[in-house]
């Protein structure tokens, strides 16, 4: 479980960058943050992840409260951040440092696997597409079997083919495990594709606007009528729609 407590964050004297948000996250479920540039959902996205210390409140993550980085926290960026030096294995076994030797390999091959890169286990990051790579980040953030797992952005600078593509692997990899998902998303679609409750952050200050449920059944069809309905309220909580 993921709480989210009464949470603040100040950047200088003038920025307030999140005031009072509160959000509870159950196990197994996907949450999307969605909101104007400014709004404070990647800060969030940070603190959640003991990145960042709150000003108020704090993050609880099966009632323990996160003051680090935590062990059962993963987190994926909106770029894939591999190590260039390391090979697409050695890059997930980064995750796994203090694991034995035995383990890390054999860890770090199921990861592989589950994202379609056995074949490439021994290449360099620099011979990967931009798809490719971010599966090695999200092998990585998964091998160490977290039971959350934050992600910001993760398929914006895709072409619209590889993040589509993405999106529904990411699903199938969480049917796995059912690790809870938080995920900071500009793509209105993205988040009704992937998400079980979609939340609205609006910004000066960063604060929770409101929270809408997407009640589909997965695979989800985008232009069906029930999902460009979804997509209207959406468009309309965040004042660009009609």
């Amino acid at each position: 479980m993921l709480r989210i407590e009464h949470l603040g964050k100040q950047f200088g004297p003038r920025l307030v960058a999140l005031h009072d948000v509160s959000l509870q996250v159950a196990p197994g479920e996907i949450v999307a943050l969605v909101g104007a540039s400014g709004c404070g959902k990647s800060t969030l996205l940070r603190l959640a992840a003991g990145l960042e210390v709150p000003g108020t409140g704090r993050v609880l993550i099966d009632g323990a409260p996160v003051a680090g980085p935590h062990p059962s926290v993963g987190f994926v960026f909106q770029e894939p951040r591999l190590l260039p030096w390391l090979t697409v294995r050695q890059n997930v076994e980064f995750a796994l440092a203090g694991v034995p030797k035995a383990e890390q390999a054999a860890r770090s091959a199921a990861a592989l696997a589950r994202v379609g890169l056995t074949d490439f286990a021994d290449a360099w990051p620099r011979r990967l597409s931009g798809g490719m790579a971010q599966r090695v980040a999200i092998a990585r953030a998964l091998v160490a079997r977290p039971s959350v797992l934050l992600l910001d952005e993760p398929f914006s600078a895709l072409d619209p083919f590889t993040k589509m593509d993405l999106q529904a692997h990411l699903l199938d990899i969480w049917a796995d495990d059912r690790p809870t998902l938080v995920l900071v998303t500009h793509d209105l679609e993205e988040a009704l594709v992937l998400a079980d409750r979609v939340v609205v952050l609006r910004s000066r200050p960063g604060r929770v606007h409101g929270t809408f449920a997407v009640d589909l059944p997965r695979p989800r069809n985008r232009t069906a009528p029930d999902f460009q309905a979804q997509k209207q309220r959406l468009l309309e909580a965040l004042d660009v729609g009609n």
